[in-house]
């Protein structure tokens, strides 16, 4: 590991000042994902911006009736809140999904979002990569992408976003609030991951220094349901091959309202804004979800070895809305 400054600002304000004003700088919270690269040679910042201690460990109600949480929110607090496992469960669900629970201990509401992909040939600096050396090329389209996208890719980077908990609060209609040099703003969750295009270095539309101080839920409304669910290899510790993040509201056997976003297919997490749209008044049988689950991916482009993760997408995807139609627990539904 190469030697670094390593800073511990008193406020989120000086954290950003700090950053400004180093070049080569990184803010670190929990560190589970950023010390792993440190180790691997991947990220060498010249200095750390430790933020794990502000003040921003709250779980606050919104006086519209969500949630205001804090950047630095432990996994395990926010999935064990009373309010996240009763009105957002999907979020619940996905964040009990990653990792384990030492490590849910460390990781942070505002790091789980921004960590890295998880793609072999980024993570090895022995191999070029596009998104750790730009203009190095690709390697992953004809090599190891078994587990990487078929939504939204380019000739520039085939890589995956790892986070179960940011396709959950894609799905809610999460907004994230940002604190940099020119201010404060507000963005949706949804918008704040970028697909790769011809840029795949950069993850975000964050701007250098931009600082997530905090993650604001919407109220949701009553009889309402929502439900994550992934497809891994193993039981436990792994990233998915396919997560559904699903929200469905269904009156008299009619869809009211409906969110679904996917994760493992894509850059970022995939919001079906499509199949959303196919299943508002539609009813709430498994042959509508068939419709909109095929509607959500019919512009997948898998590559050679991947093209498996399509149908396992959509038969999640019916699985997860099928059970909440039916009131199953944990949208638990036939396939």
């Amino acid at each position: 590991m190469k030697p670094f400054t390593y800073l511990r600002p008193d406020s989120p304000a000086e954290a950003v000042a700090a950053f400004a004003g180093r070049p080569g700088a990184q803010y670190l919270a929990g560190g589970t994902n950023l010390v792993d690269l440190m180790k691997l040679g991947v990220a060498t910042p010249e200095v750390l911006i430790d933020v794990g201690r502000l003040p921003m460990d709250h779980i606050d109600a919104t006086p519209e009736g969500g949630l205001l949480i804090g950047a630095n929110v432990r996994n395990s607090d926010l999935a064990a809140h009373p309010v996240v496992r009763s009105r957002y469960t999907a979020l619940s669900q996905a964040l009990l999904a990653g990792a384990s629970g030492q490590l849910r201990n460390t990781a942070t509401t505002g790091g789980n979002l921004l960590q890295r992909t998880r793609c072999t040939y980024f993570q090895d600096v022995a191999k070029p990569c596009n998104k750790r050396a730009p203009g190095t090329g690709c390697p992953a389209r004809d090599g190891v992408h078994r587990d990487l996208a078929v939504l939204g890719h380019s000739e520039h980077c085939v890589a995956t976003h790892p986070s179960d908990m940011a396709v959950a609060l894609a799905a809610l209609d999460a907004a994230v609030h940002v604190q940099g040099v020119a201010g404060e703003r507000r963005l949706p969750v949804r918008d704040l991951h970028r697909l790769p295009g011809e840029h795949p270095e950069s993850d975000t539309v964050l701007s250098p220094g931009e600082l997530i101080t905090a993650v604001e839920l919407p109220p949701r409304p009553a009889g309402e349901r929502t439900a994550y669910r992934k497809a891994r290899d193993r039981a436990s510790y792994a990233f998915a091959l396919v997560s559904v993040a699903a929200v469905l509201d269904v009156h008299d056997g009619t869809v009211r309202g409906a969110a679904l976003a996917f994760g493992g297919l894509a850059h970022r997490p995939w919001r079906a804004a499509e199949a959303e749209a196919a299943l508002a008044g539609a009813p709430a049988t498994r042959e509508s979800f068939v419709r909109a689950a095929d509607t959500a991916l019919d512009g997948a482009l898998p590559l050679r070895d991947n093209g498996f993760k399509v149908p396992l997408a959509r038969n999640l995807a019916v699985a997860v809305l099928t059970g909440l139609a039916t009131g199953a627990q944990d949208g638990e539904g036939p396939s």
